[in-house]
């Protein structure tokens, strides 16, 4: 996809943006999502069930994730959960928010003289 199209998906909400994150290490259920996404956070952000399914629903649309066949044993599952996993479109989107984020931060050190971060 072309630098161009790829920029019409940015910038990333935030949520979509750590739900991708998220989904770079492995399959997960839009519950663990949100847990994954509360422990990342330190809790600072906590998506309601709306933004949670809402934002699902919208890279579902944009191709960034889809939903898998595969799986976990059932015995230990709830067979109502729909696990979800990232698509190559989905990793090229979170990485080029990555990177537009990184030089967003490399400006504002440059103006306001922040330490470089470690």
């Amino acid at each position: 996809m072309p630098k161009a199209q790829m920029d019409a998906f940015l910038p990333l909400p935030l949520a979509v943006f750590h739900m991708l994150l998220a989904l770079t290490e492995g399959e997960r259920h839009g519950y663990a999502l949100k847990r994954a996404i509360l422990e990342r956070t330190g809790g600072k952000l906590n998506l309601g069930s709306g933004a949670l399914y809402g934002s699902i629903n919208k890279m579902l649309e944009n191709g960034f994730i889809e939903e898998s066949d595969e799986r976990p044993d059932p015995h230990l599952d709830d067979e109502r959960r729909r696990y979800y996993r990232i698509t190559a479109l989905g990793r090229r989107v979170v990485e080029a928010e990555a990177l537009r984020l990184r030089e967003l931060v490399t400006l504002a050190q440059s103006h306001l003289s922040l330490p470089e971060l470690a």
